[in-house]
C-alpha cells in the first residue's frame, strides 16, 4: 500500500508539474506579445514609421484608416490579441506577405544554424568542462576558464568578422557567407518535397559534392554562434563536475583505487549533466537571439536575416509579427525542456 501511494504521488508530481509549466506559457506569450506591440508603438504607428515621409497627408490618411491604425491604440491591442490566438500574425507592409509565410519559407534557414550551433555547444563545452574539473586549480583549467568568459562576451558579430577574416580571407578554407552555392540552393530547391534544410536535402540526394558544399558554408555560422553557448556549458559542466566529485559515494569508489578518468565516466558525469538539460531552455532564446546577427554577419537567409532587413525597413508589422512568433517558440520550446528536465531528474518538480 505504502509503495502504490508513493507511486501515485511521484505521477501526480509529475502531472502538476506538467500541467503547471504549460499553463505558465498562456502567461509568459501574453507579456511578451504585449510588450513587442507597445514597444514598436513607441515611434509612432507602423505605416507612417515606414512609409510616412514618401505620402502625401491625404494618401497617408487613406492608409491608416484602412489598417485600422487611426483607431485608439486600445482598441487596435485588444483586436491584435484577437489575431495572435487565431494564429493570424498580420502583414508585411513592404512586400505584402503574411508573417506566417515567411516563418515556414525562413524558419527552417534558422532552425539548422541552430541545430549546427547548439552541435558545436555541446561539442566544445562538455568535453572542456569535464577537462576543467579534472585539472582544477591547474593552468589547463585556468586557461579554459578564460576562454569560456571569452566565449561568452565576445559579441557574436565580431565573432563571426574575425573567423570570416581568418578561415576566409586569409587562409581560404571557408565560403565567405551564403547557406550555399548558387548551383547547390538551386539543386537543392528543385528536389521534391524539399525540407528547406539544406543538409538533410543534401543527404538525400547521396550527392557528396552538395554535401560537401552545404557543409563547408554552415562551419563558421556554427562557430560563431556556437561557441557563445560553449561558454556557458563549459563553465556549468565544470561547476557541476566539481561539485559531484567531492559526493561521498565518488570518495568512496576513489578509495577503493578506481581512477579519477574513471570516476568521470561513470560515476559523475551524468549527474553533471542534468543542468546542461534544464538550462537549454534559455540557451535555445539565446541562439535565436544570436542568429539574428550571426545570419545578418554571413547572410544566411533565416529569420534573423529577414528580421534585419524588415527592421532596415522600418517594416514595423513584420519585425512585431516575427518576434511574436519567436516569443511562442521560446515559449513551447522551454516547456518542451523543463518536461524533459523533469523525467530526469525529479528533483526539479519540487
Amino acid at each position: 500500500m505504502g509503495s502504490t501511494a508513493a507511486v501515485r504521488s511521484k505521477g501526480s508530481g509529475l502531472g502538476g508539474y506538467i500541467l503547471t509549466r504549460f499553463l505558465l506559457i498562456i502567461p509568459t506569450v501574453f507579456i511578451l506579445v504585449t510588450l513587442v506591440f507597445f514597444l514598436m508603438r513607441v515611434v509612432g504607428d507602423p505605416i507612417t514609421a515606414s512609409v510616412g515621409d514618401r505620402l502625401t497627408a491625404a494618401q497617408l490618411a487613406e492608409r491608416l484608416a484602412d489598417a485600422g491604425f487611426d483607431r485608439p491604440l486600445h482598441v487596435q491591442y485588444v483586436e491584435y490579441l484577437g489575431q495572435i490566438f487565431t494564429g493570424n500574425f498580420g502583414r508585411t507592409l513592404t512586400d505584402n506577405r503574411a508573417i506566417s509565410e515567411i516563418l515556414v519559407t525562413y524558419g527552417t534557414a534558422t532552425l539548422e544554424l541552430a541545430i549546427y550551433a547548439l552541435i558545436v555547444a555541446l561539442a566544445v563545452g562538455i568535453p572542456f568542462g569535464m577537462l576543467a574539473a579534472q585539472l582544477r586549480d591547474r593552468w589547463p583549467d585556468a586557461v579554459l576558464r578564460v576562454m569560456a568568459i571569452l566565449f561568452y562576451a565576445t559579441p557574436v558579430f565580431f565573432a563571426g568578422l574575425l573567423l570570416k577574416l581568418v578561415f576566409s580571407v586569409w587562409l581560404g578554407w571557408f565560403p565567405l557567407s551564403g547557406r550555399a552555392t548558387s548551383s547547390t540552393q538551386l539543386t537543392l530547391s528543385g528536389i521534391s518535397g524539399s525540407s528547406g534544410i539544406n543538409m538533410l536535402d543534401a543527404l538525400r540526394t547521396g550527392r557528396m559534392d552538395l554535401i560537401g558544399d552545404v557543409a563547408a558554408h554552415a562551419v563558421l555560422p556554427a562557430m560563431a554562434l556556437g561557441l557563445l553557448t560553449a561558454g556557458v556549458f563549459l563553465r556549468l559542466v565544470r561547476t557541476n563536475l566539481i561539485g559531484t566529485l567531492g559526493r561521498d559515494y565518488v570518495d568512496a569508489a576513489r578509495s577503493r583505487g578506481v581512477s579519477e578518468s574513471r570516476l568521470v565516466r561513470k560515476h559523475a558525469y551524468r549527474p553533471a549533466l542534468i543542468p546542461i538539460i534544464t538550462m537549454m531552455g534559455m540557451q535555445i532564446a539565446l541562439l535565436l537571439g544570436g542568429a539574428i546577427l550571426t545570419e545578418s554577419t554571413f547572410e544566411w537567409r533565416g529569420l534573423g536575416f529577414q528580421l534585419a532587413q524588415y527592421l532596415g525597413a522600418r517594416d514595423f508589422v513584420a519585425v512585431q509579427g516575427i518576434v511574436a512568433m519567436l516569443a511562442v517558440i521560446v515559449a513551447v520550446t522551454n516547456f518542451i525542456v523543463d518536461v524533459a528536465a523533469a523525467l530526469i531528474d525529479p528533483r526539479v518538480r519540487y
